[in-house]
């Protein structure tokens, strides 16, 4: 690979280029998907090829191609350096200017115990059906599924920084859904779960043993009240947590997004310039950080994107805002250095910032504890709707289940729950925080952004967290 990636950052010089990098990506996937008892679906893909990028007069040029030989190389780093002089031509102001990044020569792997691919798929098969048979649990629940996926990536990067690379990810996720049809209602209940991490994971995540009860809930929800409308405390289960930071907190301090460079299809920001370093993003118990070296997280890696080493960034210190998301070309903007969070989904796109492991970091509270302490509430768990405005203010959730809380106690659960509320004021009613036994790294595969679109698995660590004088439920309040 060595001799590729020089012949492309040699003739992406001669074409003009101030700075180039090229990555040459070799992915593969295998999925498994069961339902009602038998297999519908078992498919296996792999992909292959490389991207150039090229910095020619303050402007970025990129091209690709699936065809990985030394004239093909050639060829596409001439393309992507003419997409560069004709961007030129219409940059505002100075155009590109990047920040510095050391000259690093470095291999790095995911870590895990047991290859996933390694695993016969009549194995994998036969867990996904023995989990599928136990969601049955009585007539209501009329349809039942499960689903088992693989990813494995194998990345080479070089720049003219001479730099290069050697990076392999591999990831593993299962899941089990039950949806139950009675008294007039269709009610899902699921249990799933990525980690960057080896079959090890879908074993631990005891799908078989989960089955049951994720059954019961589905049927017993269609026998359930309606979540009722009005103000309560709620508690968020960490399934909840993960998809509140990431959409209230993880997209809104990408700084592209701040600077209007995502806006035609994933949206802007709240969060300007002025905003960082003073600006009460939420309570004292709020604490987020964008670490991308936790491991198994699905936003781990050793270097993104432009060869930058990967770092634990603190985003909110005490609900504070203390921290944006950036690349090399973002960063000098507020006169900074980037702090490593570009990522393109596969070969054929150009990197933007992506989230890595966005983490609300864990409190004091035991979970127990949290709920004794709760008068009049709701413990919301797992997500099932999400809407949240273009800049990331105004938002509403709906949850798979909600758990009714009186006086300390939980009494019984409730269908259909929704809450909804506006970022800063949500974030600054959080009052507590779980401990670190009731911390989880969770992952989220497919979170979409850029245009042409792409999809980034992205890291969520959380626990459970109270949220006081919510409007939860819909209708008249």
């Amino acid at each position: 690979m060595k001799d590729l990636t020089d012949l492309a950052l040699q003739k992406a010089k001669e074409a003009g280029a101030e700075y180039a990098d090229i990555r040459i990506i070799d992915s593969k996937t295998e999925s498994i998907r069961v339902k009602n008892g038998a297999v519908t679906g078992v498919s296996s893909r792999d992909n292959k090829g490389f991207g150039i990028r090229v910095l020619i007069d303050g402007a970025w040029g990129f091209a690709s191609s699936s065809k990985i030989t030394p004239e093909e190389i050639a060829r596409v780093a001439q393309n992507a350096a003419a997409v560069a002089r004709a961007s030129a031509m219409v940059k505002k102001g100075e155009g590109v200017k990047l920040s510095p990044v050391e000259s690093v020569k470095a291999t790095w792997k995911t870590s895990y115990r047991e290859d996933p691919f390694d695993v016969k798929p009549e194995e994998r098969i036969e867990l996904l059906l023995e989990a599928d048979k136990r969601l049955k649990v009585d007539d209501a629940v009329r349809v039942t599924q499960g689903f088992m996926d693989l990813w494995r990536e194998h990345q080479v990067f070089a720049s003219t920084e001479n730099s290069y690379i050697e990076q392999e990810i591999t990831e593993s996720g299962a899941g089990i859904s039950a949806t139950a049809v009675a008294q007039g209602e269709v009610q899902t209940r699921s249990y799933s779960g990525y980690r960057q991490a080896g079959y090890e994971y879908i074993k631990g995540l005891d799908l078989t043993g989960r089955a049951q009860k994720v059954g019961e809930e589905a049927s017993a929800l269609t026998r359930a009240p309606q979540c009722p409308s009005g103000y309560s405390d709620i508690i968020l289960d960490p399934t909840q947590v993960i998809l509140q930071v990431h959409e209230s907190c993880g997209h809104p301090v990408e700084l592209d997004r701040v600077f209007g460079q995502e806006a035609s299809y994933a949206g802007t920001s709240f969060l300007t310039p002025e905003k960082l370093g003073h600006f009460k993003y939420g309570s004292d118990e709020v604490n987020i950080v964008a670490d991308a070296t936790i491991p198994g997280g699905l936003g781990t890696f050793a270097y993104d994107d432009e060869g930058v080493k990967a770092q634990r960034v603190t985003v909110i210190d005490h609900g504070e805002f203390v921290n944006y998301l950036s690349s090399r070309d973002t960063a000098p903007e507020l006169g900074q250095e980037s702090n490593g969070t570009m990522r393109a989904d596969g070969w054929n796109r150009i990197p933007i910032i992506r989230m890595t492991n966005i983490n609300l970091e864990p409190g004091d509270w035991d979970k127990e504890e949290m709920i004794r302490d709760t008068k009049d509430g709701i413990l919301l768990d797992t997500n099932r709707s999400w809407s949240i405005d273009d800049k990331r203010l105004n938002f509403q959730f709906g949850t798979e289940i909600g758990y009714v809380i009186k006086d300390g106690e939980i009494t019984g659960i409730v269908k259909n729950p929704t809450y909804t509320g506006i970022t800063p004021e949500f974030w600054n009613s959080c009052d507590a925080v779980g401990n670190k036994d009731s911390w989880e790294l969770l992952g989220v595969p497919n979170c979409g952004k850029g245009e042409p679109g792409q999809v980034a698995h992205v890291g969520h660590g959380a626990a459970p967290a109270r949220f006081r004088h919510v409007r939860v439920g819909v209708g008249k309040w």
